[in-house]
């Protein structure tokens, strides 16, 4: 069924009335970035703004067109349901689903849906030309079973495009250490990356897509990796996430306000080229 997304409070916020929370406010589901913190939103800016040339890329070179039906999987914010929609017309169908649709709009030219891949059957299996998720599987435990629902929704030729995070593969977020912020940046990038690993994320889940997709079945596997360095959009990437787990990490004890803060300063003032962990993007077609 399809489900209208939860309209923002007054402070920008998704209403997030209907979901899971444990004591402390921590997702019952283990999700660290999830998306009902107003830096949600944030961060779904940046990460378009950062991924989606490549991503739309992806999606010429596997036939997206005119007419095609497409199941963006955790979509997370609008920009990938929207260029998919553009892409595939009004002959076309795009459905977007995630655990929590809060961002997403109806009426905009896709479907949503409220949708748990690694739990809820695939939807209109066998009938989808492109599958795909962007920055989903990493963050799931049961990635097995997710990566074999998106495969069960395509039809016979479809492709499946997984885009994830290998963040053991490239840990830092200063690639060139050259003094004490640059050093407190990449301290807290371990940081959040032991938040990530505690909620069951796999920091070296990238560097397996090519694999997994073989294993699943599909065929005409390939991959390919982006690898942003520096940059205003980077910059407000990673602002945006030290505000959003700023309270986990000083719960774990993993850093302090004064180094959060220094931290958030040394951001705001331009004094960091920041990165982030490749980003492997592997596609694979369903035998005919």
């Amino acid at each position: 069924m399809t489900s209208s997304p939860r309209q923002p409070q007054a402070d920008g916020r998704p209403d997030s009335t209907d979901s899971t929370t444990a004591p402390g406010g921590e997702s019952a589901r283990g999700y660290l970035l999830d998306n009902a913190r107003v830096e949600a939103g944030e961060r779904f800016v940046q990460l378009a703004e950062l991924f989606d040339g490549v991503t739309r890329g992806h999606f010429d070179r596997l036939g997206v067109k005119e007419g095609s039906r497409c199941w963006e999987v955790g979509a997370g914010g609008t920009s990938v349901p929207e260029a998919l929609a553009a892409a595939v017309g009004p002959t076309g169908h795009v459905l977007a689903t995630d655990i929590n649709p809060s961002w997403l709009t109806v009426g905009n030219g896709y479907e949503v849906r409220q949708h748990d891949v690694a739990a809820d059957p695939a939807p209109e299996p066998g009938t989808f030309d492109l599958v795909h998720a962007r920055l989903v599987l990493v963050h799931v435990p049961d990635r097995a079973r997710a990566l074999a629902t998106m495969v069960a929704a395509l039809r016979p030729g479809g492709w499946l495009l997984i885009e994830d995070a290998d963040t053991a593969l490239q840990p830092l977020a200063c690639l060139d250490e050259s003094g004490p912020a640059q050093r407190r940046a990449n301290r807290l990038r371990d940081a959040v990356r032991e938040l990530l690993a505690r909620r069951g994320a796999d920091l070296r889940y990238g560097r397996t897509l090519p694999r997994a997709l073989r294993e699943a079945g599909l065929v005409d596997v390939a991959a390919a990796g982006t690898f942003p360095v520096g940059g205003p959009a980077c910059n407000h990437l990673e602002a945006a996430t030290i505000r959003h787990v700023r309270d986990e990490l000083l719960a774990a004890g993993l850093s302090d306000d004064t180094e959060i803060d220094a931290h958030l300063a040394s951001i705001h003032a331009g004094e960091l080229d920041l990165t982030l962990a490749p980003l492997i993007s592997a596609w694979g077609r369903r035998p005919a």
